[in-house]
């Protein structure tokens, strides 16, 4: 059921079917259907012979002859003409006819090329929204895993604007987050330190914790970072008297995991379990796995197609991700456009792969 954009050569993907940008003759051209007919050799162009041709926005099914896939399906998509002659929802169509065919003929797995985006002329981005808008309200009601093969970037791109405030997002984030390291650093360096009493042996000018008695003023909240991690760690964090918890009985009080808060957010939903993992466009059998383990460890980009289903708030979402083991970072490409979506409350997850994508991000779902 998961949508995947992948960067691949369509003739080389071992799939159930595969799907050709075919011309209204069927019988071959230049781009990928050329590249599909003289990787598929003779006996494809005969099938597509006694086909008879298809129409713009259908699709006709046939072998596959020496592809590593069962089936090819031809679907004709619409010359670009302006975007006034129905273009749209013809391209949909193509895309809609080719999915039912795969269905009916018991296909796990399709592979499309972005359909009508090359010698058609129609524009990339607008192609792209047609295909995963197309795609995803599929998948989201069969059991049927598709992937959309793109060659090279140059035959991939998101709107321009979208593109562009992310960046600018990106931007922004990595200068505030150098900003504040900086300003971080320039304080800890001009801390005032207290000399070392004589003969305690530690060489001049090395940090040591002040005693309070040598700083009557000292106040726990002017201390520099590394002076409050250490006191954390020494009198706060963890027990420190002769009634701590033995490390049995810490780990016997181990906190929700992140699988039992996830079940528990489901739950609080009102989703059933079928819709929460086609939302984040997990495959059923990873979902499986994480319902029948407590202690399941999920991928980074797992867990957040969880909360991006779920449509969690910024704060929800670094909770169900602090279960797994993982933060939201100022300094990764990969969380900054995460957290870009979740503040516009985006939380299309199909929209999100495709900006993921543009930026050579990992993805998210299975």
């Amino acid at each position: 059921m998961p949508l995947h954009i992948v960067r691949n050569d369509i003739t080389k993907m071992k799939v159930d079917a595969i799907v050709n940008a075919a011309n209204p003759s069927l019988l071959g051209g230049g781009g990928v259907d050329g590249a599909i007919h003289r990787a598929a050799g003779p006996a494809l162009l005969a099938e597509c012979r006694a086909l008879g041709g298809c129409e713009t926005g259908s699709a006709k099914l046939t072998g596959a002859g020496d592809l590593p896939c069962r089936y090819v399906i031809h679907a004709v998509g619409p010359v670009w003409a302006g975007g006034g002659q129905g273009e749209d929802a013809l391209l949909a169509s193509c895309y809609r006819a080719a999915l039912e065919l795969a269905r009916t003929h018991d296909c796990e797995t399709v592979a499309f090329p972005l359909i009508s985006s090359g010698l058609y002329g129609y524009p990339k981005d607008q192609a792209l929204r047609v295909a995963v808008d197309a795609i995803s309200g599929f998948v989201l009601a069969h059991d049927i895993t598709v992937y959309l093969v793109v060659f090279d970037k140059k035959a991939f791109q998101i709107s321009g604007k979208l593109f562009s405030d992310i960046a600018a997002c990106i931007d922004d984030s990595y200068a505030e987050a150098h900003s504040q390291d900086l300003a971080e650093r320039r304080r800890l360096f001009n801390a005032p330190h207290p000399a070392p009493q004589k003969g305690s042996g530690r060489p001049k000018g090395l940090f040591r914790r002040p005693r309070r008695e040598e700083s009557p003023s000292f106040r726990e909240e002017e201390a520099p970072a590394w002076h409050r991690a250490e006191a954390d760690f020494s009198c706060g964090q963890l027990p420190c008297s002769s009634d701590a918890l033995s490390l049995q009985e810490a780990i016997d009080r181990i906190d929700e995991s992140f699988s039992e808060m996830l079940l528990r957010k489901i739950d609080e939903s009102g989703m059933t379990d079928a819709a929460c993992y086609k939302k984040a466009n997990i495959d059923r059998k990873l979902f499986s796995k994480i319902r029948s383990d407590r202690l399941y460890k999920p991928s980074k980009p797992t867990a957040i197609a969880f909360a991006i289903a779920l449509e969690l708030s910024l704060e929800e979402t670094k909770d169900l991700l602090m279960k797994a083991g993982f933060a939201l970072s100022p300094s990764s490409k990969f969380d900054i456009i995460i957290r870009y979506f979740i503040e516009r409350k985006n939380y299309n997850i199909f929209e999100i792969n495709e900006a993921l994508f543009a930026f050579d991000q990992s993805l998210l779902g299975a």
